[in-house]
């Protein structure tokens, strides 16, 4: 241990006679420490929040889909592509309580851009078109007014109810109840239509990394068939009883859809009934994925931070021969000079691994900071794993690339490299 001391105190000191050498040695290990650190605490933040954003839809909501999808994946229809298999007939028969008994809330949505015009003002925003029962599935509440009732949806009323964010666009000074607005597509059916506002949603912010305020809601039959020219759903939404019933609701559905579009093979499925708990397990295998490969990636940066450190080594072995044939020569042993180099390599890694973590969660924290200045939900997290990970490895670095230099100083003639000039 005495040995191991003064071995490190000398290196220590060496390295502190070479500031910018060492400090340039030190900054591939200080890179890739920081980075595994950083994409670490990013990747746990990222699935904090999406995974929060979620639950906060509820915990007993079932999603339809249409489309045909694996366990592990999303459906085609999450990426934008049109697929035109899920019908408002569709929506109707899940609706039968003797077939799907435990459904307590069902709505069919659709959506699509629109220009929102208030006199001289006008706001491009994404309307939801739907039903009464939207909020009681989706747990919406209102600063002001209502929403539209399920009679209203079916009649195809003119009403509209605002988001809160295109609310304070159009009606910065309040008054917007009772006032008329009107609602242009630039979609191949092209309409201008007016609208009453009847209620105005109250701040939601962003869930699902979408923002919640700037959207507005206006009855099924207009936004389908006027506004969009379909006949078909985006996707259908079931509130259930109770989540204990929430595998034998999906099962009810499934039989419904495959009765309804004479699906004998389950395989052959044109649509995807997910539960909030599938959703999950889907983002949090993609996210974990997504983050061991980032990790890996900043991992190559301590293998080039290694090279280097076995670089330096070598030139410093190659700059300090006469010393160690001096030491040989003075009884130093080859097991000695060994390991003041490898301890010499340790150090510098060690060093390097200690200022990555200060500099990968420093970083980390300010992105935390900033990620909750936007307005998201974001976790500062730091996992002592990831601490443990990156000290272990950068250790490692230190003896597995510091381990040749070292033993070639211990294999060095002592008479030679006393001549050695």
């Amino acid at each position: 241990m005495r040995t191991l001391l003064k071995n490190a105190h000398g290196v220590i000191k060496n390295l502190a006679s070479r500031k910018a050498r060492s400090f340039l040695t030190i900054l591939g290990i200080v890179i890739g420490v920081a980075g595994v650190i950083i994409i670490i605490s990013l990747g746990a933040g990222a699935q904090a929040l999406v995974l929060g954003q979620i639950t906060k839809l509820g915990t007993n909501i079932i999603g339809i889909l249409p489309g045909k999808s694996n366990e592990k994946g999303p459906p085609a229809a999450v990426f934008g592509i049109q697929i035109k298999t899920l019908k408002t007939n569709d929506l109707e028969m899940i609706k039968d309580k003797d077939r799907v008994p435990h459904a307590e809330e069902i709505v069919g949505v659709v959506k699509g851009d629109v220009t929102i015009i208030s006199g001289k003002e006008s706001v491009d925003t994404t309307f939801t078109a739907t039903d009464g029962s939207y909020p009681r599935v989706q747990n919406v509440k209102y600063e002001s007014g209502s929403f539209f009732t399920d009679e209203e949806a079916r009649s195809g009323a003119n009403v509209i109810v605002l988001g809160y964010d295109v609310r304070e666009q159009l009606f910065p000074n309040g008054g917007e109840l009772g006032s008329i607005v009107t609602l242009k597509s630039s979609g191949e059916n092209k309409t201008s239509i007016p609208f009453r506002i009847i209620g105005v949603q109250e701040k939601l912010g962003t869930v699902a990394f979408q923002n919640q305020d700037d959207q507005v809601f206006i009855p099924f039959t207009i936004g389908q068939r006027q506004i969009l020219g379909i006949d078909y759903l985006q996707f259908i939404r079931i509130k259930v009883d109770n989540a204990d019933n929430i595998k034998e609701t999906i099962t009810d559905v499934e039989q419904v859809l495959r009765d309804q579009h004479r699906i004998k093979n389950p395989d052959n499925d044109d649509f995807s009934v997910r539960d909030l708990a599938d959703a999950i397990k889907i983002l949090t295998s993609i996210t974990d994925a997504l983050r061991m490969f980032l990790s890996l990636m900043a991992g190559i940066s301590l293998i080039v931070g290694g090279i280097g450190i076995m670089n330096i080594m070598l030139v410093t072995v190659s700059e300090r021969t006469r010393e160690i044939g001096l030491r040989k020569a003075l009884g130093a042993t080859s097991h000695q000079i060994r390991n003041q180099f490898l301890v010499e390599a340790v150090v510098l890694t060690g060093l390097g691994g200690l200022i990555g973590i200060i500099v990968g969660v420093l970083i980390s924290y300010l992105i935390a900071l900033g990620a909750r200045y936007a307005g998201y939900d974001w976790s500062f997290v730091i996992s002592p794993t990831a601490i443990f990970l990156a000290v272990f490895v950068s250790t490692m670095t230190g003896i597995i690339f510091g381990l040749f230099p070292a033993m070639k100083a211990s294999k060095l003639d002592p008479i030679n490299a006393l001549r050695y000039e």
